[in-house]
């Protein structure tokens, strides 16, 4: 045999619920905020290239002698003479492409030599090496490599020196330089 239980309150009871339900304060809704964010994609056609990061030399502190900033293929950098280098900063530049895969390639400089401008006098970037096996000075000669992945994507670094001036104006200093790969 089962029972059941029907609770009805009292009315006095029922009275103080609705009471207490009109003591709750309001609270007021939360204020929704959109914020929007960007997406990207680089969907590469067959034989191209782009440039995936620029050459940054970090940041560095000048003296009263010239001196330079190197930075290597594989990230490291160092300096020589009167320049000091300050923080962690600083990587080469980075390029990534889709060829096929054994095909050769050829890669140049549009120039030899840049020059960054800023607040003071311009600094010249020479000796841009390529990060592969072996590590290789490019040039406006092309240099040769071959594609060795089998889905025909590749990337490399390319590094640099900066010659800083005596006694160089602080601020920031920019330019651009010109790679160039030709697919045989």
């Amino acid at each position: 045999m089962r029972t059941s239980h029907i609770i009805c309150p009292l009315p006095m009871q029922r009275g103080l619920a609705a009471f207490a339900l009109c003591l709750v304060p309001a609270v007021p809704a939360l204020a929704q905020a959109n914020t929007p964010a960007q997406a990207e994609a680089i969907v590469l056609r067959p034989l191209s290239f782009f440039k995936v990061n620029d050459l940054d030399f970090g940041d560095i502190i000048p003296s009263a002698t010239a001196g330079t900033v190197t930075i290597e293929p594989d990230g490291s950098r160092s300096r020589t003479g009167g320049v000091t280098l300050a923080g962690d900063a600083g990587e080469p530049a980075r390029f990534a492409g889709l060829g096929s895969f054994n095909r050769q390639v050829n890669i140049s400089l549009g120039s030899n030599t840049i020059w960054l401008t800023g607040p003071g006098v311009r600094m010249r970037v020479r000796d841009f090496e390529i990060g592969s096996t072996p590590t290789a000075i490019l040039s406006t000669t092309p240099t040769r490599f071959r594609i060795t992945s089998p889905l025909g994507n590749y990337n490399f670094p390319v590094g640099g020196t900066l010659e800083v001036g005596a006694n160089q104006a602080p601020g920031d200093y920019s330019g651009t330089f010109t790679v160039t790969l030709n697919y045989l």
